[in-house]
């Protein structure tokens, strides 16, 4: 396995994958945990992922295709598939709405990907602890989007994404709510942190979030 982007969190190191978005692989003491489940093109790679870790359970951040696609390959598994309640509705096939710019694309592209059984969902609320990290509630990119925390590293989904000049925050078009979006990466850069894992390119550092978060609050 490669060398991971964190350790001694807790006894536990993280691993990293990009499946088109980000998946991370958490071991530790208190068991093993896949956060997100990349994009359908990559479902192949993360059902090898599955076969080769071996997790206990499934977290996803928030609900959208790229981060969810092969969320229904650890339902088979028999795994749990945990996320915010207010996601359950769309990883089930209950509804279809995914933010992109031609109107109605985003209903049939929700349409055509695999989706996860009621029964194996989970809910995960804000202030749980999930195999010893904490659940953070990151509203914005979605309504019901999670975070991950543990001695100073955050798992963060689409809250914050990474590129080789910083930090940014996804398309206001990509997003629920943009203002919310900004209002969660203002409290991120509040956390005492010294290592952020974004949804989306390489990790980033507490001050690369701290900076954006300010250009933020110029521009507002």
């Amino acid at each position: 396995m490669r060398p991971p982007v964190a350790e001694g969190v807790g006894g536990w190191r993280v691993h990293l994958r990009t499946l088109h978005a980000n998946v991370y692989l958490l071991d530790g003491p208190e068991g093993r945990l896949i956060v997100d489940a990349g994009a359908l093109p990559f479902a192949p790679q993360f059902a090898r992922l599955l076969r080769a870790f071996r997790p206990d359970a499934l977290l996803v951040t928030h609900r959208h295709v790229d981060h969810t696609s092969g969320a229904f390959l650890a339902a088979r598994r028999g795994l749990p598939v945990l996320a915010h309640p207010a996601e359950h509705p769309f990883l089930a096939g209950e509804r279809h709405d995914l933010p992109l710019r031609v109107p109605g694309l985003g209903e049939r592209v929700s349409r055509v990907h695999p989706k996860v059984p009621p029964q194996s969902l989970r809910g995960v609320s804000p202030g749980e602890q999930v195999h010893g990290w904490t659940v953070l509630h990151l509203p914005g990119h979605t309504a019901g989007q999670l975070g991950l925390m543990r001695d100073g590293v955050l798992i963060a989904g689409d809250a914050v994404v990474g590129s080789r000049d910083g930090a940014h925050l996804p398309r206001p078009v990509y997003s629920a709510d943009h203002r919310g979006a900004e209002e969660t990466l203002r409290h991120v850069a509040e956390l005492d942190l010294r290592l952020v894992l974004p949804g989306h390119g390489p990790p980033l550092t507490p001050e690369q979030v701290r900076r954006r978060a300010r250009r933020g609050e110029v521009n507002s």
